[in-house]
């Protein structure tokens, strides 16, 4: 019998309030996101490596243009960072979440959820920019494991070596079996479980 705790449910869509359709349909695709096909009226863009798009267009909401904030998650904020400034983006500086509250700068130990760093469009509708490399406990399901582009999976797949080449550090020895262990380290990271060590 299905529950709603067992039944998929998967965000498809964010409306984003504006008051320019044309204006706001520009500056979405200098960020670099797809123009989808919608029907008529509706404007949907999509990040790249994202599942979830944004609709905007005339009578798609009532909702204050400018009164929208949402989280965009990459693993490298300072590249993202630089990538949409050398696009005309306006970026603010990078800051992280520290014991204090925020402070300047990417988090000292690069830690997941931390870094962080904001734009908004030209209505004001605000972006935040979120570095995530390893997700929080049960925040991903352990059993289904999956990357949305493939610089996504590139970006897994580097990381695993690194922490490969430390694991045969520690066990000074090569690992022919090198590729389960990956795969290993790759479901564990994205599930948020114990890593391999």
């Amino acid at each position: 019998m299905s529950t709603v705790r067992n039944t998929d449910m998967k965000l498809e869509v964010i409306v984003i309030p504006v008051s320019d359709v044309d204006r706001a349909k520009e500056f979405y695709t200098r960020l670099g996101w797809r123009l989808d096909v919608t029907p008529p009226g509706v404007v949907q863009l999509t990040p790249h490596g994202s599942w979830c798009s944004i609709h905007f267009g005339p009578g798609v909401t009532s909702a204050t243009p400018g009164s929208s904030r949402a989280f965009l998650v990459v693993s490298d904020i300072e590249a993202v960072r630089d990538a949409l400034v050398t696009a005309g983006i306006e970026v603010g500086d990078i800051f992280h979440i520290g014991p204090d509250g925020p402070a300047p700068g990417v988090d000292p130990g690069r830690g997941t959820y931390r870094s962080r760093a904001e734009f908004s469009d030209p209505d004001g509708n605000q972006w935040v920019l979120q570095e995530i490399t390893d997700r929080l406990p049960g925040r991903v399901d352990a059993d289904v494991t999956s990357y949305s582009s493939a610089s996504d999976l590139a970006e897994a797949m580097r990381r695993a070596s690194v922490a490969h080449g430390e694991h045969e550090k520690r066990t000074g020895e090569a690992d022919a079996n090198w590729p389960d262990w990956y795969a290993r380290y790759m479901v564990a990271e994205q599930a948020g479980t114990e890593l391999p060590k």
